[in-house]
């Protein structure tokens, strides 16, 4: 399955559930353990759960099983790792504590910045 094909698989997986403030974020240059993170938010344990629960089943429809599943038990924080994305789906104060989108963007800009200019 192509990597495009993948992301739309979950991102409409996601967005079929109501998933809240998904933010897909490229890390490709940043690390080697995936290509992209998908992060989005659920309203509750039980949609949280659901959410990851619609990601797999998609996923696996597409041919695509995932590697782990992790945090299904609390639904808090469900990270589903489908080896060139990794889903996380959290509840809206976890998500706000964690600030996966910060870490990975300040990764992003400190990369940058220590990058040669060409002059």
């Amino acid at each position: 399955m192509q990597i495009d094909d993948l992301i739309k698989t979950v991102e409409d997986a996601l967005e079929e559930l109501k998933a809240k403030d998904v933010v897909r974020i490229d890390v490709r240059e940043l690390t080697g353990v995936t290509d992209y993170m998908v992060i989005a938010s659920g309203g509750s344990n039980r949609q949280v759960s659901a959410l990851a629960d619609n990601v797999i089943e998609k996923a696996k429809a597409a041919g695509c099983r995932p590697l782990g599943v992790e945090g299904k038990d609390s639904g808090e924080w469900v990270l589903v790792d489908l080896g060139d994305i990794v889903v996380h789906v959290m509840q809206p104060a976890t998500r706000q504590f964690y600030d996966l989108e910060r870490l990975w963007q300040s990764a992003e800009s400190r990369r940058a910045q220590q990058q040669p200019t060409a002059e």
